[in-house]
């Protein structure tokens, strides 16, 4: 029997066809003294009217700075409320909104904005060992020397703006260099417009407008800007959210970042659109300050990755928090392990907790699990395709779609697929086939009730604590270094990071160097997460007739020298 599974269950509702400012916008006027924003390390407590009050001022700071119907404008930063705002202030007038990973290091920082062509950039001055002004400044030293309303950067020809802002006292930030202008100095300019001048630019806006990138990879390892809209991420967000039965008196704890589709739509929106309050519990993620949020804001809901939960329960016996309130949630990123959700249901006592699968060009839930769901479906399945999208299982070889209870490749169709990959035409036309259907890359199996089990992936992507890490990106940085002839680099188990990373190095000829090197390589240019935790020189890699790495022959050839090694 073949078969498309269409619809999750509970999907009666129509999809939204309203742009996000007019549709959160009516829910705010709907309930303008609850609240819709804390931010514990802030102190900050906003109600629905105060915080569209701020995006609004915002909105026409951003007027007045000359951003744009369709202008990219990028974010810098950890999880706070001026990320929030920033998200509604983009809405408003119709910009772009581009989400940087604060992980990244200089290199992925300049290809992010060159890749999105990003013209006002919003970050934060430091985090932790982060320092976001000075790799802005290793980039763009123009900003030092150049007054704000001048600036002309040689390697991001399309900036022109630099905002920088500390949370901890956003209005008060002082700029370090000429080139930066400050939260406070846009929030000024927006008393020269008009609540009327940013309604007619909100008039303008259709649902179908572009309204977010946001970076993954693909087989080129280099990260590709996704372009999603208000009609894809708005519609995603509110039916994650009545998938988990959200309403205004739920509070969300939210631990995952803004910067990923898992913060900013499945949490924000998805809060947000149904009149929840959204709770920061610290600006990155932090297992006691998310329980200690969870006890003091009596939260319902509680996202995260398998990991985090993990964390969460190592301190549950440690500090005696209340956890009582806690009823729903996602978790996503990775699979869920059996004895990980007996833990999540039972200790932590999210019994309604729902198991999500997605991906960044899917907006990005395609499936999860129902509340009433049983716990081998939670544990076995990601659950059935969500409301108003379609799934297939195909042959990858052929394209057709295979028998139910047989693998192929995961294939999705619908409102939640993305407008494309920003000015890359020919890697949109790689994932997305001439019928509209996007190409996951991931192998599944579905059964006769539409539940699609993951069983592998087509693509090599690593998914490591939650994280997307693409091989052939850290494989293309590795080669730039001198010594490197060749990289290979390979997901391997880990019992507490779901997959750790490998690499194999060649070296060039008559050259030599320590394992350890590349580490240290890998460490200062890119992201934590990327940096390979085993690394080993070698002569030769396994290839096939054609002169393809073998990576599959690779991985298990490492696997069976840790074991040797006892590791």
């Amino acid at each position: 029997m073949k078969r498309l599974s269409y619809e999750h269950r509970g999907g009666d509702r129509p999809l939204i066809g309203e742009t996000i400012p007019d549709y959160l916008g009516e829910v705010a006027r709907g309930r303008p003294d609850r609240e819709a924003l804390v931010s514990l390390p802030q102190r900050i407590r906003w109600t629905y009217a105060e915080l569209f009050k701020r995006a609004d001022k915002l909105a026409r700071g951003l007027l007045a700075l000359g951003v744009e119907h369709g202008d990219r404008v990028g974010i810098w930063a950890t999880d706070n409320a001026e990320w929030v705002l920033l998200q509604l202030a983009t809405a408003r007038v119709g910009a772009i909104l581009v989400n940087i990973n604060p992980a990244n290091k200089t290199a992925e920082f300049e290809h992010a904005m060159q890749a999105a062509k990003v013209q006002t950039l919003f970050l934060m001055p430091a985090f932790r060992r982060s320092d976001y002004a000075g790799m802005v400044e290793a980039v763009c030293p123009e900003v030092r020397q150049q007054r704000a309303d001048e600036l002309s950067c040689r390697k991001l020809p399309a900036l022109r703006n630099v905002v920088i802002y500390d949370p901890e006292d956003a209005e008060g930030t002082v700029a370090p260099a000429p080139g930066y202008l400050t939260w406070s100095e846009v929030l000024s300019r927006a008393e020269n417009l008009s609540d009327e001048q940013l309604d007619d630019r909100t008039r303008e806006l259709e649902a179908d407008d572009p309204i977010n990138i946001q970076f993954t990879s693909g087989t080129t390892g280099f990260p590709k800007p996704v372009v999603l809209t208000h009609h894809n991420i708005l519609n995603n967000g509110f039916f994650v959210g009545e998938s988990m039965g959200l309403t205004e008196e739920d509070r969300i704890c939210i631990p995952v970042p803004f910067y990923h589709c898992f913060g900013m739509v499945i949490s924000n929106l998805a809060g947000l659109s149904h009149g929840a309050t959204l709770v920061i519990p610290a600006p990155h993620f932090d297992a006691d300050a998310v329980l200690a949020a969870v006890d003091s804001e009596r939260c319902t809901v509680l996202h995260g990755v398998p990991t985090m939960f993990v964390a969460e329960l190592e301190l549950l016996d440690k500090n005696g928090h209340d956890l009582s309130s806690l009823r729903t949630g996602v978790m996503a990123g990775a699979p869920c392990p059996p004895e990980l959700l007996r833990r999540v249901i039972g200790d932590l006592g999210c019994r309604e907790i729902l198991i999500g699968y997605g991906q960044t060009e899917a907006s990005p839930v395609t499936h999860i699990t129902s509340r009433d769901d049983s716990f081998d479906h939670r544990t076995m399945t990601v659950g059935t395709t969500m409301p108003h999208q379609e799934s297939k299982i195909v042959d990858p070889a052929t394209g057709k779609i295979v028998p139910l209870g047989e693998p192929g490749e995961i294939c999705f169709r619908g409102y939640q697929v993305m407008r494309g990959y920003y000015e890359q035409e020919d890697a949109t036309g790689d994932v997305i086939d001439e019928r509209g259907w996007l190409h996951s890359g991931d192998l599944g199996v579905m059964d006769e009730d539409g539940y699609v089990r993951i069983t592998g992936r087509l693509k090599e992507m690593v998914i490591r604590g939650g994280e997307n890490v693409y091989p052939a990106e850290i494989e293309a940085y590795l080669c730039r270094h001198p010594k490197v002839a060749q990289a290979a680099v390979f997901g391997i188990p880990h019992e507490k990071w779901g997959e750790e990373l490998g690499a194999w190095i060649q070296l060039h000829h008559d050259v030599s160097a320590d394992p350890e090197e590349f580490r240290q390589y890998v460490k200062e240019g890119m992201a934590h997460f990327k940096v390979p935790r085993h690394v080993k020189i070698v002569d030769e890699f396994p290839m096939t007739v054609t002169g393809k790495i073998q990576k599959f022959r690779i991985r298990e050839l490492f696997q069976q020298e840790l074991a040797l090694r006892g590791a």
